[in-house]
């Protein structure tokens, strides 16, 4: 497994010597976060009619304890046809692009081989799909539905422009999704609505960046992620928190004294 490049140490003229950085969440961490986040994504089994050639479909999962989708579907869907043929799949999942650009959000790849959960198994993960997709009790316990579980072998992850890499299937599993995951949405459209003055300030106090525009697109529990527009071009740009967030307010007290800080 892969980590982003930590960014350059801040400094600016009131700061005294430079910052330790709090490192980056792992690939595998921002992983089960996204996986976490979204219920949907695109399910490519191998074709039976067409040897070799992948079969995308749409697919509602949700994961099980260690991080594996677990899907419900029916012996009549093609996917599952194909799946009873050649157990080989791959789960795509994308999260929502914050400012518009598809290419600049996370987005995970997980490859593996597809099982039917037995009775047993079943009953265990029954409760945490229905809970994800609760319109499924309609037809949850039809004879012709099977729960089947994707057993990753290997997983890739892209963060946006330059952050992607390989993650280990046992370092995804005992990842945990990142604190801030429900809040981050709220977040990112509160600092991209009100305070763009404001991460304008930070790139330039903590990357030496002057940017005529700027957008949050991520943030997670030990900093955020800037698109900054300079007379250079488009840059991505992440900043690191002085020190863990576990919530929202916890998120806007530290915002609030490296804007303050910055500012000196």
């Amino acid at each position: 497994m892969s980590s982003a490049h930590a960014p350059a140490p801040r400094q600016h003229a009131s700061s005294g010597p430079a910052q330790p950085q709090i490192p980056e969440p792992s690939h595998a961490e921002r992983s089960r976060t996204l996986l976490s986040l979204v219920s949907v994504g695109m399910l490519s089994t191998i074709s039976r009619k067409h040897p070799g050639f992948p079969f995308g479909s749409l697919m509602p999962f949700a994961l099980d304890p260690e991080g594996r989708p677990v899907f419900l579907i029916s012996s009549m869907a093609m996917h599952t046809q194909n799946l009873h043929n050649d157990a080989r799949c791959s789960l795509f999942v994308t999260q929502p692009a914050e400012d518009g650009d598809p290419l600049g959000a996370a987005r995970a790849t997980l490859l593996g081989n597809a099982t039917i959960l037995t009775e047993d198994q079943r009953a265990a993960v029954r409760e945490i799909y229905l809970a994800r997709h609760p319109n499924s009790r309609h037809w949850v316990d039809f004879a012709d539905f099977q729960f089947f579980r994707l057993d990753p072998v290997d997983l890739y992850y892209v963060g946006g422009f330059g952050v992607m890499g390989w993650v280990q299937t046992d370092e995804y599993a005992h990842a945990q999704p990142d604190p801030l995951m429900e809040a981050a949405s709220a977040i990112l459209a509160h600092m991209n609505a009100d305070h763009v003055e404001s991460m304008r300030l930070l790139a330039r106090a903590c990357a030496g960046i002057e940017a005529s525009e700027a957008t949050m697109t991520s943030v997670d529990r030990l900093g955020f992620t800037l698109r900054l527009k300079t007379a250079e071009g488009i840059k991505g740009q992440r900043i690191n928190f002085p020190r863990e967030v576990t919530n929202a307010q916890q998120t806007r007290e530290v915002l609030v004294e490296m804007v303050r800080e910055a500012k000196l």
